[in-house]
C-alpha cells in the first residue's frame, strides 16, 4: 500500500492501537550501560545516545523510570513528506492537557504519553479520526 500525504486522509486513517508495553525515555553517554538491551528506538545527540527502552531494559541499566510511558501507533502508512498528522495529534492532545511525544519511523507515527494518561489519550485520538471521517 502506497504511504498516505493528504491531511485528511491521514487523519482518517490513523487507527490508532495502544502498545500494552510500558517505555522509557533516556539518554547516555557511555554505551556499555545498555549492553544486552534491545532499545525500541536510539537518537545520537549531542548529549549522548538518547534511547526508549523497556521498562526491564531501563530498569537493568539503571536508568531513570519516574516517566512511564506509554506508545500509541498511528497505524496509517503516512509519508514522510505527509503534512499535518503530527500536527492534529500533539494539538489534541495537548488540548486536552495530556504531553505528548512524537517520534516518527519510516511506516507510522508514534505518539508517546504518559502511562496514566494512555487510555484517554487513545480515546482522544480515535474520536479525532472519527471526526475527521465526519467531515
Amino acid at each position: 500500500m502506497a504511504p498516505v500525504r493528504d491531511r485528511g486522509a491521514m487523519i482518517r486513517g490513523m487507527a490508532p492501537v495502544l502498545d500494552p508495553s510500558t517505555w522509557h525515555f533516556g539518554t547516555v553517554t557511555d554505551v556499555s550501560v545498555i549492553a544486552g538491551t534491545s532499545p525500541l528506538a536510539t537518537f545520537v545527540e549531542e548529549e549522548g545516545l538518547s534511547l526508549i527502552l523497556s521498562e526491564a531494559d531501563a530498569t537493568a541499566s539503571g536508568l531513570p523510570t519516574d516517566m512511564p510511558m506509554a506508545r500509541i501507533t498511528l497505524t496509517v502508512h503516512s509519508a514522510l513528506d505527509g503534512v499535518g498528522l503530527t500536527a492534529a495529534v500533539a494539538t489534541a492532545l495537548a488540548d486536552a492537557g495530556i504531553p505528548c511525544n512524537m517520534v516518527a519511523a519510516f511506516h507510522h507515527d508514534h505518539a508517546f504519553v504518559p502511562l496514566a494518561d494512555a487510555p484517554r489519550a487513545l480515546a482522544i485520538l480515535k474520536a479525532l479520526a472519527d471526526a475527521e471521517g465526519a467531515a
